[in-house]
Order: C-alpha cells, then structure tokens, then sequence
C-alpha cells in the first residue's frame, strides 16, 4: 500500500511539473465561426497536449490590437487585412498560420426593395468601425459595384448588434458574417443577403503573435500551428462531438453550429503552404491598397515582414 500510495505521490510530482512547465499563452478572437477550432483545440485538451497552457479571450476586432500592444494578449486571430492595419499603425505582429477561408460566411445584407449594390448610394449601412473586416468587406463589396464608403453612411455595430438590428428594422443594410449571418437568412421577412464572399472571395483570416512572443518561445508558436491542425483532424474525424464543443462557445448546438461552417473552410497544413506560397502576396497587396484608398492606412507595411511561414513546415 505504502509503494503504491508513493508511487502515485511520483506521478503526481510529474504531472505537476510538466504542467508548470506549458508555455502560457493568452489568444484574442471573437465569437466568428472560423475561429471555432482553436476553441476547440483548447476545450479537446490538444494546446495542453502540445505543451501549452492557452486562455482565450473573446475581443471586438476594433479592440483587438489594443490588447496585444498593452501585453494582455500575446497571439490573436484576425483577417489577413487586419495585420497590414495593425502593422501599418505600429502594432508589430507577424502572422503564423492561415485559419480559414470564407466561403459566403461574411455578407451584406440590404431591405427586400434594394435590388443592387449600386442602390445603396445615400443609404445606411450598419458595420464595425473602420480597421475591422466588416468595415473592410464593406469597402471591398461598393468598390467593386463603383461606389465607396463615401458613397454612405456607415453606423457603427459589431456583427451580431448589426444583425439584430436589421432584422428588428434598423438600417437599410448590414454587414455581419457568420453565426450571425443566418439569424437574417432565417429572417427573409426582414430583408435578403445581396452578397457574400461567394461573390467576392476576400476574407481570410490568420492567426499572428508579436515578435516578441515568436523570439522568445519558437517551440510554442509550432505548437501552437501544430495544435491547430490537430483540431481541423478532429473535427475531419469527429465531427459531431467537434461541432458539440465548438457551438457550445458561441451558444449553438452542434447542429446549428454545422449549418454555420458550411459557408467556410477550415485550411488544413498543406492548404497553408500553398496559400503563403502566392495568394497571401497577391491577397495583400490589393488590400492594403484599398486600405490606403479608403484612409485607414497612411502607408503601406513591408509585407514581407509580417508573415512568418516557419511555423506550417
């Protein structure tokens, strides 16, 4: 009895040492459904496998920089866009890995009498501020039917007031996206979704830390890529009981949860390698023109160093 009891005192020992030794690490996302695995990768136990110990903070985009430039946050998730904003205003950060692909996840929704884009001219539209990709998406959807953010009035609500509001009769549009998009697709009283990401694939969003962090814990930026590939495997293999943990953050049921993640696609290791390979140069570049364009930036950051591929090999 007494070896036995020793023996459990040993491992007891062990473990304890090997949890004082995980990397801490705080996140910042928001409630957006391609940001669920790395909820997941926390709740399913896989951060703390790898070595980390992760708490995530649920944070507005438009607020988000704030807390990595104060030190609250060491790493966040954002669209790919929102590190050039980001970097370009003196918050150094450096993104690590893709997280998803939107595919009609974000979209605009307008009044059923709206039959086009080009209609909204003069007409209210309900957004995030500017620096958040509603905003962002926004901008992108008017400049490619001839109008611009000037063309509007912009009121400022984060993605799930904005959907409330519209379908409560506020405003003559919204921009939101994803769980929030389908309280308006099951709302088609209220209005119609004239646009999503189907029509104009342009948001992607990554996952980034402050130089700082990537110096000085290399082993926790890889696994932190690692971990998250390792929860996309899961929901591949798990689907149900993925779906279970990851609405249970946002208050859905895996079902409700499911009908969400069907307008993205989660990008696994070797969709990672093939986007930074290309698309993320190209994707950049027009953004932070618009971004320039449109004011939110006074200049253009030097891509090349807000990205740091080690990380997916």
């Amino acid at each position: 009895m007494k070896a036995s009891l020793t023996g459990l005192a040993l491992a007891a020992l062990i473990a304890g040492a090997a949890s004082a030794q995980d990397t801490k690490v705080a996140i910042g996302i928001s409630g957006w459904t391609g940001f669920a695995p790395l909820t997941l990768a926390k709740e399913a136990g896989i951060f703390k496998k790898h070595g980390l110990d992760v708490t995530i903070r649920k944070i507005p985009q438009a607020s988000r920089h704030l807390a990595i430039q104060s030190g609250d946050i060491q790493c966040a998730a954002t669209t790919v866009e929102t590190w050039v904003v980001w970097n370009a205003n003196g918050v150094a950060t450096k993104q690590i890995f893709q997280l998803d692909k939107s595919y009609g996840a974000d979209g605009m929704a307008v009044r059923n009498n709206i039959g086009s884009i080009k209609e909204l001219k003069g007409k209210t539209i309900a957004a995030s501020p500017p620096g958040t990709a509603p905003y962002f998406t926004l901008a992108w959807f008017l400049k490619k039917n001839g109008l611009t953010v000037r063309d509007v009035t912009v009121v400022n609500l984060e993605p799930g007031p904005a959907a409330q509001a519209f379908v409560a009769g506020q405003n003559d549009a919204a921009m939101t996206y994803e769980p929030y998009l389908s309280t308006i697709r099951n709302a088609p009283q209220s209005g119609k979704i004239i646009a999503t990401t189907l029509d104009y694939p342009m948001i992607m969003d990554t996952f980034g830390c402050t130089p700082k962090f990537l110096d000085e814990n290399p082993k926790a930026a890889k696994a932190l890529a690692d971990g998250y590939f390792e929860a996309i495997e899961m929901i591949n293999k798990e689907q149900a009981k993925a779906y279970e943990i990851m609405g249970a953050d946002v208050k859905q049921t895996g079902e409700a949860f499911g009908n969400s993640a069907k307008y993205l696609r989660w990008q696994d290791r070797e969709a990672n390698k093939k986007f930074f390979q290309a698309e993320f140069e190209q994707f950049s570049n027009e953004a932070a023109d618009l971004l320039l364009e449109v004011g939110i930036i006074k200049s253009k950051p030097d891509l090349k160093t807000i990205v740091d591929t080690r990380f997916i090999q």
